[in-house]
């Protein structure tokens, strides 16, 4: 559907819902076609092709709101829809700080910033091609000497569409593509197994990982993982992998959740302006990153994008807030609104790194007695409320500065708070997942094994 269609089905929608008696309006169109395909050991086993089209209107009744929603983008029946959601709307409890965007201004200069952001790849791929892709990062798995077999690659081409369009003026949309292909690796027999993963997703085929030289990573990875020992329990330098790095950012990034600060559930609700990093740490949320995994022109409620410092010289400087989480704290949204056709916004970020260091990663862990190297994380044991952290973990042994033995069924603990304070970054950023950090080191990390 055209973008013109997409947006003149929203206005005919929110138009509905005024003459059903809302006082004020949005309403939002998701469209999105898919296409996967997923090999295991030189056969295709599935091909999968997925189509939606989804639309959700939300309401306001003084300060009650209610959302309803309907795959059926027909005129004929947005009448009914719009009664009933104002019908649902009468029914529920005020929410003194629900309400749209106070001046929502994601329209203006739209298609200047969306030509700056390029989310859209024209190159389409068949099955043939994604065949094709997730066999060259197999065969690519499979060649590793030791490798003894698989569980499966997979290639796929995404498009989706978002349009929104409000009754306070705002009527915007964007669309974005996607490439991504996976594979993992096995090595070794019986009980002494071991695997290993890796993947890839970009807006631009141009930009995806070469598939081969991803499954040959896999199955080195896979390799390096046999004979597992359990360290004895210290503590102990700790280094984090790229891939597993990120994380440290996403529990960042959940405890200033606007959400979780206006609840009072965060153990950072008190720390806005404070010190948590050493001056050197920079952390950014950036929507406008041209061919970024998660840029977007505008939020969920119309409210321009715009590129920030969620950490700078080491200092907290903001939260991530929609406009209900902002009128909560008696602030202004940060234009992080994001949300689905059936349910409210809520705040989430976009791109976000930990900025690089300054050294290497093998300078970072060059004068490690004896530390831990993570390349792989376990369950999600984070106390929101306190900061304690307790994950599972496997990678491998620090000693006298290089890695060493192979490590496996093990707890990684500390405090949050504690962790950022203490975390040194490496300069080995690259930009491959949403949420994106360097290797990362930590010292004085409880290690408990054997």
């Amino acid at each position: 559907m055209s973008e013109p269609d997409r947006l003149g089905i929203l206005a005919d929608l929110v138009a509905a819902a005024k003459r059903a008696g809302a006082d004020a309006a949005d309403a939002m169109f998701a469209e999105g076609a898919s296409l996967s395909v997923q090999r295991r050991l030189g056969h295709t086993e599935h091909v999968e092709r997925a189509e939606s089209r989804d639309i959700g209107l939300r309401v306001f009744v003084g300060t009650r709101q209610a959302i309803v929603a309907t795959t059926d983008t027909s005129p004929a029946g947005f009448a009914r829809l719009a009664e009933r959601a104002v019908a649902m709307a009468k029914a529920v409890p005020e929410d003194p700080h629900a309400g749209l965007a106070a001046a929502p201004d994601g329209a203006a200069g739209l298609a200047a910033r969306l030509a700056a952001l390029d989310l859209v790849d024209d190159a389409a791929p068949d099955v043939t091609l994604l065949s094709a892709r997730a066999a060259a990062a197999e065969d690519a798995a499979l060649a590793v000497p030791g490798i003894s077999n698989t569980e499966g690659a997979e290639a796929g081409f995404g498009r989706a569409a978002v349009a929104i369009v409000a009754t306070n003026g705002f009527a915007g949309s964007y669309a974005r593509t996607s490439h991504s292909v996976s594979v993992t690796a096995v090595a070794g027999e019986g009980t002494g197994m071991e695997r290993d993963y890796d993947y890839a997703t970009a807006a631009h085929l141009a930009d995806l990982e070469d598939a081969a030289m991803l499954g040959r990573r896999a199955g080195e990875q896979a390799i390096a993982r046999l004979n597992p020992r359990r360290p004895a329990t210290a503590s102990m330098p700790v280094v984090y992998h790229p891939r597993v790095a990120s994380s440290l950012v996403g529990h960042l990034t959940s405890a200033i959740n606007g959400a979780s600060v206006a609840r009072g559930t965060s153990f950072l609700k008190d720390s806005l302006g404070a010190a948590l990093f050493n001056p050197s740490v920079a952390i950014h949320d950036d929507p406008t990153r041209a061919r970024g995994l998660r840029s977007r022109p505008f939020d969920a409620e119309g409210v321009a994008t715009r590129a920030r410092a969620i950490i700078e010289g080491g200092v907290l400087t903001t939260w991530i807030l929609d406009s209900r989480t902002a009128r909560m704290l008696g602030l202004a949204t940060t234009g992080h609104a994001s949300r689905g056709v059936a349910g409210p916004p809520s705040p989430a970020t976009t791109n976000v790194w930990l900025a690089a260091g300054t050294i290497t990663p093998e300078a970072l862990m060059s004068d490690i007695v004896e530390g831990l190297y993570i390349t792989e994380l376990i369950g999600m044991g984070i106390n929101p409320v306190t900061g304690d952290y307790s994950r599972g973990a496997a990678g491998f042994m620090i000693r006298g500065g290089v890695l060493a033995e192979p490590v496996a069924e093990i707890t990684v603990a500390g405090n949050l708070k504690d962790m950022f304070a203490r975390l040194v970054p490496a300069n080995d950023l690259v930009f491959r997942r949403g949420t994106d950090a360097p290797t990362i080191r930590i010292d004085g990390l409880t290690v408990a094994g054997g």
